[in-house]
């Protein structure tokens, strides 16, 4: 049995308001932007995540929006304030406790924690799109990535297979 994890770093967020916290900092312009195209992307190959779980910080949120509407089936959506500063270790205890039962998980984050993350779980994949990942993992970027467990607790860092590594300039 496979289960399938979907990480998808928030779309590019403003600067443009310095009185805001990092937290509460909106997309921008080409964040909605690039957030449409990925949701549409993910509609367009037929991803259905069973559960969502995203950050609670706004650009996350407003990424969460595009993509969402856009989605088939009904996820259960979980939005944690966990998520917002986690590190990689931190997502994985998070999405080892989902049920059993959930197919495939995406999460809604930030870098540094969304990049490590896939780094420490991939073990195999396409040479040259595990090579584009680890050089870079821009706003909107979605790795797909399967692991080969029956339940979530038993996934484990270097067992993924990444089986795409999708970004918003790779769409337009």
């Amino acid at each position: 049995m496979m289960k399938t994890l979907y990480l998808l770093r928030h779309a590019k967020s403003s600067w443009d308001n310095t009185g805001l916290t990092d937290h509460d900092r909106p997309l921008n312009e080409r964040g909605f932007r690039a957030a449409t195209v990925m949701g549409v992307y993910m509609a367009q190959s037929g991803i259905q995540p069973g559960l969502i779980l995203c950050s609670s910080a706004r650009r996350a949120l407003e990424t969460l929006d595009q993509i969402r509407p856009r989605l088939a089936g009904r996820p259960t959506l979980c939005i944690e304030q966990e998520l917002y500063g986690a590190n990689a270790s931190a997502l994985l205890k998070r999405f080892q406790a989902a049920e059993a039962g959930v197919g495939s998980i995406l999460i809604i984050g930030h870098n540094p924690a969304m990049e490590d993350l896939a780094q420490r779980l991939i073990d195999k994949g396409d040479k040259q799109e595990i090579a584009r990942l680890t050089e870079k993992y821009p706003t909107g970027a979605l790795a797909t990535l399967t692991l080969p467990v029956k339940s979530w607790e038993d996934a484990a860092f270097k067992t993924a297979t990444l089986c795409s590594f999708i970004v918003p300039k790779d769409l337009v």
